[in-house]
């Protein structure tokens, strides 16, 4: 088991969700487990009904302490603001635990109430190939140019690293609103919009949030 796992109000970002979410019942004594997984690779991201149905079980009465685990590759930011109230203010003797893929999907409103760990991943990472520190319209063209027939899930990969070395850089005025780009961007690669179009799309806003 991993010691830094605890049955507290936390989100885990783990690249074994499913290995992830066992570990966690390991650890139940006296609690109560729900747990709503969307562990299907078919069916991996948290959808608004079963935000709802977390929400129910969240508010049905208990005096024992209950542990509700939300796991799935990708929450939407209109299913972790729909989430948000419930763990803003969470009803007694509940804890609140949320197990996904990527911290940059998650939105800066769930990251001031829960604290983030981030377990070991041994993902491979790609070589970004743009130095978004000195980010430029033609340094822009050129790297989408270069990722024309980059896969989705290769270019998520590509959109993580580009937010992590932005947020590094502190080159860019990155408010609340960026952020929830970022976020928004690796969503839209979930549901299908077309790699390139995103790619372009966030280094152009990211380019207009650029310090002079």
């Amino acid at each position: 088991m991993n010691p830094d796992l605890t049955l507290r109000s936390q989100v885990l970002i783990s690249s074994d969700i499913e290995s992830t979410v066992e570990q966690l019942r390991k650890f139940k004594r006296n609690e109560r487990i729900v747990e709503i997984c969307k562990l299907d690779p078919k069916d991996d991201t948290f959808k608004v009904e079963d935000a709802k149905l977390a929400i129910e079980k969240a508010y049905l009465a208990s005096e024992e302490i209950t542990v509700i685990i939300l796991a799935a590759k990708s929450f939407s930011p209109i299913v972790q603001n729909k989430l948000l109230k419930v763990i803003e203010e969470p009803p007694k003797n509940k804890e609140f635990i949320l197990v996904t893929a990527s911290k940059a999907t998650i939105l800066p409103t769930i990251r001031s109430r829960l604290p983030i760990k981030v377990l070991s991943q041994t993902v491979e990472e790609d070589v970004l190939g743009i130095d978004v520190a000195q980010l430029s319209l033609a340094g822009v063209y050129d790297f989408v140019q270069t990722h024309k027939r980059t896969d989705a899930k290769r270019m998520k990969r590509l959109v993580e690293r580009i937010v992590k070395t932005a947020i590094a850089s502190e080159r860019f005025d990155l408010d609340e609103k960026t952020l929830k780009l970022f976020s928004d961007a690796y969503v839209a690669l979930d549901v299908g919009s077309p790699p390139q179009f995103v790619l372009n799309t966030l280094l152009l806003k990211l380019l207009a949030k650029k310090r002079k």
